[in-house]
């Protein structure tokens, strides 16, 4: 039986990139942090605010989404969007994601 942590760690780890790939899909339609949270979580990927604002500085400064500041409400937000550089990227990591997937249920196939 797996101990919490080593589980942890692993799923952890599994999903990591796929918190990436889920950003650069999701915005495609601009969106600011906050609800771009909600919408990771309602689609099954829990992340803390904690690791998903510097991995939105991040993947801007790599060039992969592009930000503006929306000052007409009450509070300013800063809306993040896909860029094209970052719509190729997913396109082709969703590839991949496909054909890992099907290795994958292959594999598990074997068993």
């Amino acid at each position: 039986m797996l101990d919490d942590e080593l589980l942890s760690t692993h799923l952890q780890e599994l999903r990591r990139g796929t918190v990436v790939l889920a950003c650069l899909l999701i915005l495609r339609r601009p969106n600011y942090g906050y609800a771009l949270l909600d919408l990771l979580d309602r689609r099954g990927f829990a992340v803390d605010a904690n690791t998903l604002y510097p991995l939105l500085r991040r993947l801007e400064k790599q060039g992969l989404l592009t930000s503006d500041w929306n000052t007409g409400e009450a509070r300013p937000r800063k809306f993040y969007r896909t860029s094209g550089r970052g719509v190729a990227l997913a396109d082709t990591l969703s590839r991949d994601w496909d054909e890992l997937d099907t290795a994958l249920r292959t594999l598990k196939g074997e068993s």
